[in-house]
């Protein structure tokens, strides 16, 4: 690679980012006439949402019975098997919950979103509305951004719901910690800023993938390669960009 080519690097990133950002704008200027036609906003909620469920139901079972397994394995170490309950709220309500879930919202939904769009662009849907004066970001792009903005807070509080179950699974009913204990410490010690702190990336996460999503569906290329690569690139920038505004959000609320 050439020194040229080297230092279009950074430019290319840095323009990348100015026009997710303008894109990020102009969906924002549509959201408020979009809300006009809710049944349009609870169909993509339900369509980023309620699909997801599953395999976030799934992952944060299994999550959460690995947190059970590897908490005990180490506060037995320390003689505080009792403390399981505690690790487990905090690791799923900080960082676990809102992370994966993010993962898993950029892999499915995102991509779902990304390959809707783009085939309406591939199919010249998008150009045939212009066309008859429909505006396509508060018809198209607005209320599939806001589904998925609603919905990731949503479902990362049913992942960590389900994960605290796994914990609460495998900690108590196969390990032997008492019930009481692991309820108990846990809600003595989880503070209203630990739960805030998951609220506050869970939404920061929604915006940052829905919004990705859709700018990638929307400036597609036409083809069905186009938009197989846009699908691509919508789940790397997603994870790339929430485990990095993770470790910011948390450097901030530390």
């Amino acid at each position: 690679m050439s020194t040229r080519e080297r230092e279009s690097l950074p430019l290319r990133a840095l323009r990348a980012v100015g026009q997710l950002v303008l894109f990020l704008l102009q969906v924002l200027a549509h959201c408020g006439p979009a809300l006009a036609r809710p049944r349009l906003i609870v169909h993509q909620i339900y369509n980023a949402g309620a699909r997801s469920l599953i395999i976030v139901m799934l992952s944060g079972l299994f999550v959460g019975m690995v947190l059970g397994l590897q908490g005990f394995d180490l506060l037995q170490r320390f003689g505080s098997e009792d403390a399981l309950g505690i690790a487990a709220a905090l690791s799923l309500l900080k960082e676990l919950g809102p992370v994966v879930t993010a993962l898993l919202f950029a892999g499915r939904a995102g991509t779902a979103l990304t390959s809707e769009i783009g085939l309406m662009r591939a199919t010249d849907q998008i150009t045939a509305m212009q066309m008859m004066a429909v505006d396509a970001m508060r018809y198209v792009v607005a209320p599939r951004f806001l589904g998925g903005v609603v919905a990731m807070p949503l479902l990362v509080a049913i992942f960590n719901i389900v994960g605290l179950l796994g914990a609460q699974l495998v900690g108590v009913q196969l390990m032997g910690v008492d019930r009481g204990a692991f309820w108990s410490q846990m809600q003595g010690s989880v503070e209203l800023n630990d739960v805030w702190e998951g609220i506050v990336k869970s939404g920061v996460f929604g915006l940052a993938c829905s919004s990705i999503a859709v700018h990638s569906g929307y400036t597609a290329e036409p083809t069905a390669e186009g938009v197989g690569l846009a699908a691509t690139r919508t789940v790397v920038a997603s994870s790339v960009l929430v485990l990095l505004l993770d470790y910011v959000l948390t450097a901030f609320f530390l």
